[in-house]
């Protein structure tokens, strides 16, 4: 195939820009949804390469566009990123990160910077190289760290003419095609008291006490679900568990007159919103029915922008069929580029793909540079012959897809 044989030529003429493209976004901080900076890095760099529109969204995303064609395909890479935790703790600067054995050492290369480059490179040259002919492609790059699919959510919505027929989500995958993973939804559990000084708590009734028997039906309901309770073949087993809790108290010599626990529930497309929300309260005793409330959570934070876009904590599961076109045309690029097969795989953890693929039904497949295993900790990495390969991928897909969908 000559296209692929002139990507790679490209690619590895712009291999030294994609690095340092790399470098220069990890070093820039995006904690807590601050995408300004980095967005206005990436901004530039799209520009340099001639995009033909490239702005901020109301949110403060990051969005390029190459093309006006009838087909809309978005490359969508959250540029937010965790915190460092106590910097002490690293053994090298997490922003200027370090090079090591072939791969970069940084907060956010891999999870989920490290495929931005690949993603704005890979447009430009599939453009140059007459790619993208009837297309209209987007770079996306987002907030998704507080709220998954909340960035596209509201990228669609505020902009009525963006209607995307599909989507390639850059979180990582080893180098693999990804398509779907567990949703999950976030609950808030409230058990409600009356307080009462220590010295005398018989007269009051302490809310501490009455959540201890929903914990434990939440810690044998997790392990139940390990014996196949909520199965799914593709997207594996569902679990709870409690992530955080809080007593609220007159002071350390009083009874709680409140106590709540927060639980993050992985769901497969085997379990209906509904049902895990009932089986949660199932878990209440019936005499504790009117004294602890169930309640899913929403996410209502305005961003850096000042732009509040509530949507409700319940993220779907998702998984699209192997015999898709847009899964196909993603294998197939694989053995086009490195003239081998790879396992379809599916993430252990969350990602736009809730919204993209979950909630408004759009085709959507991931694919990036990077193991997600080192995702959120300190030694997170990426290979940087990935984040540079990954290019040729995001470069060629387009063209392999108008195939599959003549």
């Amino acid at each position: 195939m000559k296209e692929v044989s002139e990507i790679k030529k490209r690619v590895n003429e712009n291999r030294e820009n994609i690095i340092q493209f790399l470098r220069d976004i990890v070093a820039i901080p995006s904690m807590d949804g601050q995408l300004k900076d980095v967005g206005d890095r990436i901004q530039a760099e799209m520009r340099k390469l001639g995009f033909d529109e490239v702005r901020f969204d109301k949110m403060g995303n990051t969005i390029g566009r190459i093309g006006n064609g009838p087909k809309v395909i978005v490359f969508d890479s959250h540029i937010d990123t965790v915190g460092v935790g106590d910097p002490k703790e690293w053994d090298w600067d997490p922003f200027v990160g370090k090079v090591e054995d072939g791969r970069l050492y940084a907060r956010g290369a891999c999870d989920e910077k490290g495929s931005t480059p690949g993603m704005v490179y890979g447009l430009a040259i599939a453009r140059d190289l007459g790619l993208l002919d009837g297309y209209t492609a987007y770079y996306f790059g987002n907030m998704e760290e507080w709220c998954d699919g909340i960035a596209p959510n509201a990228f669609v919505d505020a902009d009525p003419q963006v209607k995307p027929d599909f989507v390639v989500i850059g979180e990582p995958t080893k180098m693999q095609v990804y398509r779907g993973h567990k949703g999950r939804i976030e609950l808030k559990v409230t058990a409600h008291g009356r307080s009462a000084h220590a010295a005398s708590h018989y007269l009051g009734d302490n809310a501490v006490y009455k959540m201890m028997a929903v914990i434990t039906q939440i810690r044998e309901l997790d392990r139940r679900m390990r014996f196949g309770m909520g199965y799914h073949p593709i997207q594996g087993f569902p679990s709870i568990a409690v992530t955080d809790v809080s007593a609220r108290t007159a002071s350390l010599n009083a009874v709680p007159d409140q106590f709540t626990i927060y639980i993050d529930r992985r769901i497969t497309s085997n379990e209906p919103h509904d049902d895990v929300i009932n089986q949660v309260k199932g878990l209440i005793p019936d005499y504790l029915q009117d004294e602890i409330h169930v309640e899913e959570l929403f996410y209502d934070e305005p961003s850096y922008t000042g732009f509040v876009f509530p949507v409700s904590k319940y993220y779907p599961a998702w998984v699209l069929e192997d015999s898709h076109e847009l899964v196909q045309a993603g294998q197939h690029t694989v053995e086009a580029l490195w003239g081998e097969k790879r396992m379809l795989g599916t993430w252990d953890f969350s990602t736009n793909g809730t919204y993209w693929a979950g909630k408004a039904g759009i085709p959507s497949i991931g694919f990036g540079p990077g193991d997600e295993k080192t995702a959120h900790m300190r030694n997170e990495n990426v290979p940087i012959d990935e984040v540079v390969d990954s290019t040729e991928f995001y470069a060629l897909l387009p063209k392999l897809l108008a195939e599959k969908l003549k």
